[in-house]
């Protein structure tokens, strides 16, 4: 009989999270704009364009992680 509570009560928070993250962030509850480097595409390209031009001249030979976006250094 407890596990109806606590799931309903799990499933609640999150609804309650949801809604104060999209009133806050979206709706620019405390005031703001976006970014325009969020909203602009062209910036976005020419971003991926910078990481993915590889490889690098300076500094030791480097991998991108394409997941996390990390760089580690190879080491022969």
């Amino acid at each position: 009989m407890a596990t109806k509570y606590i799931i309903g009560s799990i499933a609640g928070s999150f609804v309650v999270a949801y809604v104060c993250d999209t009133v806050i962030s979206d709706g620019k509850l405390f005031g703001g704009t976006t970014p325009s480097t969020v909203t602009n595409t062209d910036w976005w390209k020419e971003t991926d364009k910078k990481f993915q031009a590889w490889p690098r001249t300076a500094g030791p030979p480097v991998v991108m992680n394409p997941i996390s976006r990390q760089n580690y250094i190879v080491k022969s």
